[in-house]
């Protein structure tokens, strides 16, 4: 089943090279943005519960600021072999709108 497309932020919410914990689906998750496009991961790290939004972006990975475990935010997979991935999901801007939908399919 395809999920609908939820506003969740403003492209202002979101300065470039941050991340924000937004809430789409009723679940949390990490919205990015990278050179004004918009990444969105789960927002808990699997390795301690750390909060995704709160990490260092390096282009598109982010560090959890918890334990320093990284992925890609445009795919939610580790930067690293055996590395542990995270949920992605569609994101999209319209106007000054971000939405997020379902899962991305990599």
């Amino acid at each position: 089943m395809e999920r609908r497309f939820v506003k969740v932020a403003s492209i202002h919410d979101i300065p470039l090279g941050l991340g924000k914990m937004v809430m789409a689906h009723g679940k949390p998750m990490a919205l990015f943005n990278v050179d004004g496009e918009f990444c969105a991961i789960n927002q808990i790290c699997p390795h301690m519960g750390g909060p995704l939004s709160e990490g260092k972006l390096n282009g598109k990975v982010v560090e959890c600021p918890w334990h320093k475990w990284t992925y890609y935010v445009d795919t939610g997979l580790p930067d690293h072999e055996g590395g542990h991935a995270v949920a992605s999901y569609e994101a999209k801007v319209e106007g000054e709108n971000i939405f997020i939908g379902g899962l991305k399919k990599i």
